[in-house]
């Protein structure tokens, strides 16, 4: 059926919208304004659909808009900012489940029947699934409803019969267009168990490739379905964001020195019997710290999850405001894989006021930490660790790590001596320069913030 110039109109001028909104995503100073062109361009494609000739269940399709978009609605406005990166794997998951939801759709009535759009129905719903129930395990491991990764005894082995047997009933769909229900019900199980027994031994550490990688699959997903509906707003929506996706995946899994198939197949976990480590922990006060700070000509700061779990961001924030107010430069130093997500240090830096020019990137900020005369570490570990450059026996050698330890004194807020996500002692507690402040990263920076003030 040849569509309406009208209906061809809104969903070229929505893909515009999404292109645009996209590309403002890339810099936080205009993320703001390319969200909320990606919004007009969603409402645009959506209104453009509403006008689609012969349309049917429309009543049922605006109860669906109404109650998703209510809830986003709701769920947006209470939503914590440390919460956001379950938030996200979560929308991805929905936006992966609605692709695979699509093509059972599609499947159940008998639309698709050329060799292309069968085949690319049949990967749509396979990435779909699999980013479904993937994200789906995400999410309850970032919001704490899974403490823990669980990994079967023949993990690789199981990983692979349960993708064979995925491609080779979506082989089998595509041979015998239209497929008969039964082989569709098999296909959509083992594709949902597929993504979900790959994501349940992923540990936090890998969490934020893990996400992106999602990401990368829903849009993809979305684009195949997009051509197996004939909608280009989809097509190029969905090819747009499994593009930027999957790039921003690769430049993730980059910054943790790991191949993509190591994350997904070869949980990050402790070998033992690495270097020795040599010295103590040694602890300082709030007061110390405080002194510290206030008399340095240049701070860096180091914000990590911990960090975002103590709701931090605005105390130091504040203690950052009264240091540059007695004339000590401040700066922030983010590692790509800080956090639960990708720019999660930076999506709370910015909620608590801090200006994007103070926010820098590893590669950027890395050679500045022989002149800093203090490195504040906040609930970061394994992104500071030195033992990433010289411990061939680590699971995180390798990675590129912010050079914390070549700042003239390092100042630790941990709440306790245990090791970050990979398991790995950290070389940079125990050395000369180093001083440990214990303690959840808001009071202790309010206690900082309460000497930097009698310290006039």
């Amino acid at each position: 059926m040849t569509l309406p110039i009208y209906v061809q109109g809104a969903w070229f001028v929505g893909a515009l919208l999404f292109i645009l909104g996209l590309k403002g995503m890339s810099s936080p100073a205009s993320a703001r304004k390319g969200i909320v062109w990606a919004g007009y361009g969603m409402l645009i494609a959506i209104a453009g659909t509403f006008l689609v000739p012969g349309l049917q269940n429309l009543a049922l399709m605006a109860l669906a808009l109404g109650l998703g978009a209510s809830s986003a609605w709701i769920s947006g406005q209470r939503v914590k900012m440390t919460d956001m990166p379950q938030m996200v794997a979560i929308y991805n998951g929905m936006g992966g489940g609605a692709a695979a939801a699509i093509a059972a759709i599609e499947f159940a009535k008998g639309d698709v029947h050329s060799p292309v759009a069968t085949t690319l129905a049949v990967l749509g719903a396979l990435i779909g699934s699999v980013s479904f129930t993937g994200s789906c395990v995400a999410y309850a491991k970032l919001q704490g409803l899974m403490k823990k990764a669980y990994r079967l005894p023949a993990q690789n082995v199981v990983n692979v019969v349960l993708a064979l047997s995925a491609l080779g009933l979506g082989a089998a769909m595509i041979g015998l267009a239209p497929a008969n229900p039964e082989l569709i019900y098999v296909f959509f199980a083992v594709a949902l168990v597929l993504g979900l027994i790959v994501t349940l031994p992923i540990g936090g550490a890998d969490m934020p490739v893990v996400i992106s990688l999602f990401n990368a699959f829903t849009g993809l997903a979305v684009g195949f379905e997009g051509y197996v509906l004939g909608n280009p707003a989809l097509i190029i929506a969905g090819i747009v964001v499994g593009a930027a996706g999957t790039l921003l995946t690769q430049l993730m899994a980059k910054a943790m020195n790991r191949p993509i198939s190591n994350i997904l197949f070869t949980p990050m976990v402790a070998s033992g019997g690495g270097e020795a480590i040599e010295g103590t922990m040694k602890e300082l006060s709030a007061l110390d710290a405080a002194a510290l700070m206030r008399y340095a000509g240049k701070v860096i700061i180091v914000p990590g999850y911990g960090m975002a779990v103590a709701h931090a961001q605005h105390k130091v924030w504040e203690m950052t405001s009264i240091l540059e107010e007695a004339g000590v430069e401040v700066k922030f130093a983010i590692h790509p894989v800080a956090g639960r997500m990708p720019g999660h240090m930076n999506v709370l830096l910015a909620e608590a006021g801090v200006p994007y020019d103070k926010i820098f990137d590893l590669e950027e900020i890395n050679g500045e930490f022989g002149q800093a005369d203090v490195a504040l570490i906040i609930g970061a570990n394994d992104v500071v660790n030195p033992s990433a450059r010289t411990d061939k026996a680590s699971p995180i050698y390798g990675m590129p790590i912010l050079n914390a330890d070549q700042a003239h004194n390092v100042i630790v807020i941990k709440r306790g001596k245990g090791t970050g996500y990979s398991g790995v002692e950290n070389a940079l507690f125990y050395t000369d320069n180093c001083r440990m402040l214990y303690g959840d990263a808001q009071p202790m920076a309010g206690e900082i913030i309460q000497h930097l003030k009698t310290m006039g």
